[in-house]
């Protein structure tokens, strides 16, 4: 028996989440839909133009996580924080939610991470986020027992943005295949996948990473191609379980040379696309380790990614184990 099913590392973060129009995103020149990497004094800025927000800890591996243990799943997570009012309500949220999280704070600056969040009428989400103590993360804040007792240990691409995260991972990869257990990572956003392709790539080849997750336009970028099947077709090849997301036409899941294809759930209206990644790779992961047919695992990421669009916010609201058993999933 293993301690926990899940372990995600990430950014950890409190989003801050305010509601805008068109106009605001062009005129304060954020790229929609896309993850902004930004300084102290353009978050200063932003904060400053938001209108009433809501605050709640965030951080894509930190959502995944929450996720999870929505489900029943045993969960933990590795995240730098500092010891701040953003640190404490980030510490707070996420060991509620039935996580262990046990990662010491960061002493002194840069403070906590933060993201603005502009979610425009669409649904769409514009994340600008400055990593503060995310960047502090490294190899000495891996628990080495923690990885070992975990079934998989998943990670956010968005880590490889700092740069001793890069260390922790690969020593997570290490201890995590030397107990038999598994690696699982996000690609995380298109952006993300063109700064970093040829390492993702090598991840995937070298076997560093057993099971991938991506939405469409993530894998047309990690191939740089207009052609999705071609996309799927080499994704397949270099890794060797995929999750790809596809929106409203659901997803697709290769594994040793098949495709299994999930509808996505039904909704009446999105209304906040944040988070919808992370908790559909909980609602996977959570079948996955619980010995789940991979249709029976798309179909419990799906619910989760389909739940959450329906809310403001990344993190569920609702009991996803109380609808996964309405939907008779579990």
């Amino acid at each position: 028996m293993t301690k926990f099913d899940v372990l995600t590392v990430g950014n950890a973060i409190v989003d801050i989440i305010a509601r805008c129009d068109e106009t605001f995103i062009t005129d304060n020149g954020i790229i929609k839909g896309a993850m902004n990497l930004i300084d102290a004094e353009r978050a200063e800025l932003l904060y400053s133009r938001m209108g009433p927000a809501l605050e709640a800890s965030g951080g894509s591996a930190g959502n995944t996580a929450s996720g999870v243990a929505s489900f029943g799943g045993r969960a933990a997570y590795f995240g730098k924080v500092a010891n701040d009012q953003l640190g404490e309500i980030f510490i707070h949220d996420i060991r509620a939610q039935g996580v262990h999280f046990e990662t010491k704070p960061l002493a002194g600056p840069p403070p906590t991470a933060r993201s603005m969040i502009f979610v425009t009428p669409d649904g769409e989400r514009s994340m600008n986020t400055y990593l503060g103590a995310c960047v502090e993360l490294g190899p000495e804040d891996v628990e080495e027992s923690v990885v070992a007792d975990a079934k998989v240990t998943y990670f956010e691409g968005y880590l490889w943005d700092p740069p001793r995260a890069k260390d922790a991972i690969r020593d997570c990869a290490r201890i995590a295949h030397a107990n038999g257990r598994e690696m699982s990572m996000t690609l995380s956003d298109s952006f993300c996948v063109h700064r970093y392709r040829d390492e993702f790539l090598d991840l995937m080849r070298s076997g560093t990473i057993d099971i991938v997750f991506a939405n469409k336009a993530e894998a047309l970028a990690l191939y740089e191609t207009e052609d999705f099947e071609e996309a799927l077709t080499r994704i397949a090849q270099d890794c060797r379980m995929a999750a790809v997301t596809m929106s409203e036409e659901g997803s697709v899941i290769l594994s040793k040379g098949a495709r299994t294809k999930v509808d996505a759930i039904s909704i009446p209206s999105v209304v906040d696309t944040t988070g919808a990644g992370d908790l559909y790779a909980a609602g996977f992961l959570y079948g996955y380790t619980a010995g789940r047919p991979l249709s029976d695992c798309g179909r419990l990421g799906s619910l989760a990614a389909g739940l959450v669009i329906q809310q403001v916010g990344p993190r569920p609201l609702l009991s996803l184990a109380d609808e996964a058993r309405k939907a008779r999933l579990i």
